[in-house]
């Protein structure tokens, strides 16, 4: 499967944007899928995941409450839906599928290009 994010742009704190993962390629229901993000100097990081149907979701603490994960399964498309942004949550941010759930980025096969987030102040 072939993933490709979007959506990402420059906000003000407090602003909300959605960032888009759409996938081509082997069935998209098949998978679960992550998003994780990396701030310049720091490790990636997990973000969320949804499971293959959408109906059970997994969010970092750091943004529970802020972010809110979705899929539509007919249009291959999972998003993610940031809303009282802060600065911290500057960051390039990638989506990945996996056979499953996992927060690893290890347990994740396939991953699309990042989509830069910045947040100012």
């Amino acid at each position: 499967v072939q993933l490709q994010a979007s959506g990402g742009g420059l906000v003000q704190a407090g602003g909300s944007l959605r960032l888009s993962c759409a996938a081509s390629g082997r069935a998209f229901s098949t998978y679960a899928v992550g998003w994780f993000r990396q701030a310049p100097g720091k490790e990636r990081e997990f973000i969320a995941a949804t499971s293959r149907s959408g109906y059970t979701t997994y969010y970092t603490d750091s943004v529970k409450g802020r972010f809110t994960i979705s899929r539509d399964n007919a249009k291959n498309t999972v998003y993610l839906q940031m809303a009282s942004l802060k600065p911290e949550d500057t960051a390039d941010y990638y989506c990945a599928a996996a056979n499953s759930y996992s927060h690893s980025e290890y347990d994740y096969d396939y991953w699309g290009q990042g989509t830069l987030v910045t947040v100012s102040s």
